[in-house]
């Protein structure tokens, strides 16, 4: 593998990302009288109008959130708290080609950051649903610090040379990616799901917080919540009142044709449904994954099946949503399981760098190419 120069230290990187995530702040709480921001906020403001043209499932909520959250992952303390945890001091610079997801705004953003972070350079393939807003962060961050400009490019097409490789994509296209970048080092990602695990000592705010698991991002995220493990009888009742919070998602004309179709669908099957008008959810067994509009639900006996269950699963699980108290007596079930990660309720579209994704340290991976 060639080496290649990079024109930046490791504090110049953390300094350009940092100022990134300060002028993302500064948009989502704009001060008139910095001059300099108010420019970056008319940018940012139509790569935002850019993002969602190209893109309909990006409204501009689901994309406020999304640069929220780098906004605060990208704060100084963030970058030199994670970054302190490796010896990234003389790393020998290889080129990593970057095949990004587009299911949710700024998906690949935490495998670019860390490919630049670490000294690397980072070949960038961004999936046409989700090319605006990781060029925006990277412009921010390269406005501050010009050398960073050394440290990525972008490319449509064939991928030139590389030395390694981070793809994400679906299982059917993750088999060609395992197949065509066997020769080279690689993390080849697929889909994977998050549940939630339901004991029904849950609060109505707990349910209300689950509500935002379950939609942010229409469910189109892997740590999108999109199966419940609940006690066998379960009531249901607190967990629609809760859901009732994301009722006007049914006014959004996209979300609406999938309820309405996936409803007719299981209506046809004969499927025995729970329905309170913007979502469906049925018993399933088989799959932790659902459609648009729809969760599934298994019944369990006790936490010592679940905790079997998951680990039986966990190369298909992101995210296990659970309460604390729960999650404290199932955790020496996972002492050697790198994912799925455990999160409490309405926090798995909040995860902070030292989360990753599949439990795959990415950090790690590109210090191996040195």
């Amino acid at each position: 593998m060639k080496s290649l120069a990079i024109n930046t230290t490791l504090n110049d990187r953390i300094s350009a990302f940092a100022k990134a995530g300060q002028l993302l702040s500064s948009f989502l709480q704009p001060d008139p009288n910095l001059e300099s921001s108010n420019s970056w906020n008319q940018r940012i403001e139509e790569s935002l109008q850019q993002a969602e043209r190209k893109n309909s499932w990006f409204t501009r909520e689901n994309l406020i959130h999304a640069i929220t959250q780098w906004s605060q992952a990208l704060l100084p303390e963030n970058l030199e708290q994670w970054t302190n945890g490796y010896n990234l001091k003389k790393v020998n610079s290889k080129r990593v080609a970057i095949i990004t997801a587009g299911n949710i705004p700024l998906v690949g953003f935490h495998d670019v950051l860390s490919v630049i972070i670490s000294g690397h350079h980072a070949i960038i393939k961004n999936s046409s649903n989700d090319d605006v807003l990781i060029p925006l962060i990277l412009d921010m961050a390269s406005t501050h610090k010009e050398d960073l400009v050394s440290s990525y490019s972008f490319v449509k097409g064939q991928l030139p040379e590389y030395d390694a490789v981070i793809a994400t994509g679906s299982n059917n296209t993750s088999r060609y990616f395992e197949y065509y970048f066997k020769g080279k080092p690689h993390i080849i990602r697929k889909n994977r799901n998050s549940i939630a695990v339901i004991t029904g000592k849950e609060t109505l705010e707990d349910m209300e917080a689950l509500s935002e698991d379950v939609f942010r991002y229409f469910g189109l995220g892997c740590r999108s919540v999109s199966h419940l493990k609940v006690p066998r009888d379960y009531n249901f009742d607190l967990f629609f009142n809760g859901m009732y919070k994301q009722r006007n998602l049914i006014k959004f004309e996209k979300y609406t044709n999938n309820y309405d179709y996936n409803k007719a669908v299981y209506l046809m099957s004969e499927f025995d449904l729970l329905d309170n008008e913007f979502l469906l959810i049925k018993e399933e067994n088989k799959s932790f994954s659902s459609p648009i509009a729809s969760l599934g639900y298994s019944y369990y006996d006790n936490l010592e099946q679940v905790a079997e269950e998951i680990s039986q699963k966990a190369e298909s699980l992101q995210c296990v949503v659970i309460n604390d108290v729960d999650r404290e007596k199932l955790a020496p079930n996972f002492k050697d399981l790198a994912a799925p990660q455990f999160v409490n309720f309405g926090q798995t579209q909040c995860p902070t760098l030292n989360d990753y994704a599949d439990g795959v340290d990415t950090i790690s991976f590109l210090l191996t190419l040195s």
